[in-house]
């Protein structure tokens, strides 16, 4: 899970997945057409950019130059989600400009990390728990 805590947000993804949507967000869209994102962001004018790198395989090269030579654009902040890591493709993608990468697996890790403190945090409401915390009179 994945929490955007930026206020205009644009995600480029056939699907929002693992995608948490904080209360500071006042503008978060969704497009799945590659040919729509200029005008989207010219539309909502985005703090920040998601991209699907496995989607936009394709398109990822041209989409990412563009915004990296456009003055307008600057400010920015883009993210690519990925499936898994590449010793290639990664540092080239860091290169045109993507300020952050995450992974499926940080997706997996993440969800089993909030069920380990859930999980913690049910034990230390228990009543038993805080029954070990009773005075003794």
């Amino acid at each position: 899970m994945i929490r955007v805590r930026s206020k205009v947000v644009l995600l480029v993804a056939p699907h929002v997945v693992g995608l948490e949507v904080l209360p500071n967000n006042k503008v978060f869209k969704h497009i799945s057409i590659t040919a729509a994102i200029f005008p989207v962001i010219h539309e909502i004018k985005p703090n920040l950019l998601i991209l699907d790198y496995d989607y936009l395989v394709q398109d990822i090269e041209k989409i990412l130059r563009r915004l990296s030579t456009n003055p307008s654009y600057k400010g920015i902040k883009i993210c690519c989600y990925k499936n898994k890591w590449h010793s290639k493709v990664d540092p080239f993608l860091k290169t045109l400009g993507v300020d952050h990468i995450f992974y499926a697996e940080d997706m997996k890790a993440e969800a089993s990390r909030k069920t380990v403190f859930d999980s913690i945090g049910n034990v230390i409401m228990d009543g038993t728990f805080f029954s070990l915390l009773k005075p003794v009179h």
